[in-house]
């Protein structure tokens, strides 16, 4: 009677794989890095002196509104990734410039390494001298860069990639009404060596989660409808996708280092209680955070290195 009863109450267990966990592992941040020094170049389009001449055309009568907008989207994407610098590193130093003048503060501010934000209006529509200005910056610095999101596909423009949308339409066909990667999403990683995935093989350290030990996925956020065609010569793809093949690539070539990654991992520290969103806490975004920790220590090493 009681094993009958108990057998009736006891919970289902969800069809979930990596040991039917119905939860997130937590433990406290720790700020494990002593100093970063990071520049965090805004990628979005701010004044009517960042268009080019189709921009101002297109967007004819419409141009201070979207302006507006890339302007707020800029100010909360450029405040995750200071909060990640902020809550990751003990000494903290972060300096947030424009696109169009990421070489003069690289070279004033001398940082350790350079994070670039998301974007939201397509390439063509920005000023061509500073996008001609950011892929000369960008194929000659030694200062390691993490891009994200949009600043990915600058990157690999800059070093020869086409874009195109997820659909494999050109971008300029296909303005609006585009299919979108959105929200949390898996992305396989293909090359577990890299050491910006270090311990991921090992269970036992408590890093990853175990869905990352177990089958070598990583649970991101994704927002995108453009993506990167192919991988640039001397980059290496280290994660793809279902829908876009190119996820994550890094550069360690010519005395650069440059990590690349599709989706947001930035969005860890995002304040909760002043800026309510559907991502409900940073366990969330877990995953981001450790490849930023991961990033920030591989960048120090290799400024270190270039200064021996």
């Amino acid at each position: 009677m009681f094993d009958a009863v108990a057998e009736k109450t006891e919970p289902e267990k969800l069809p979930f794989p990596y040991n039917k966990s119905t939860y997130c592992r937590y433990e406290p941040i720790e700020k494990r890095i002593e100093h970063a020094k990071v520049l965090i170049v805004n990628n979005l389009l701010r004044y009517e002196s960042d268009l080019s001449e189709l921009a101002h055309k297109d967007w004819n009568g419409t141009t201070e509104a979207k302006l507006a907008f890339e302007r707020k989207v800029a100010g909360m994407a450029c405040n995750n990734i200071a909060q990640n610098v902020i809550r990751l590193v003990q000494n903290p130093k972060t300096m947030t410039v424009h696109l169009s003048e990421i070489a003069d503060a690289a070279e004033k501010f001398r940082p350790d390494a350079i994070v670039m934000s998301g974007t939201f209006a397509d390439f063509d529509y920005y000023n061509p001298v500073h996008i001609e200005a950011s892929k000369k910056f960008l194929t000659t610095t030694s200062i390691p860069i993490l891009a994200i999101c949009g600043a990915h596909q600058l990157v690999a423009m800059a070093f020869g990639s086409e874009l195109r949308t997820l659909d494999n339409l050109a971008v300029s066909d296909k303005r609006t009404g585009r299919l979108v990667e959105y929200q949390y999403r898996f992305v396989k990683i293909v090359d577990k060596t890299d050491p910006i995935f270090e311990g991921n093989d090992d269970v036992a350290s408590g890093v990853w989660q175990d869905y990352t030990t177990e089958d070598h996925i990583l649970r991101v956020w994704q927002n995108h409808g453009v993506q990167v065609v192919g991988v640039p010569s001397g980059f290496k793809l280290l994660a793809t996708s279902y829908l876009c093949k190119n996820q994550m690539m890094v550069k360690r070539e010519d005395g650069q280092l440059i990590y690349c990654v599709q989706f947001h991992l930035e969005k860890s520290f995002e304040d909760w209680s002043k800026n309510p969103t559907r991502w409900e806490h940073p366990n969330e975004s877990r995953d981001g955070r450790i490849l930023f920790e991961n990033f920030l220590k591989l960048a120090l090493e290799h400024a270190s290195n270039v200064s021996a």
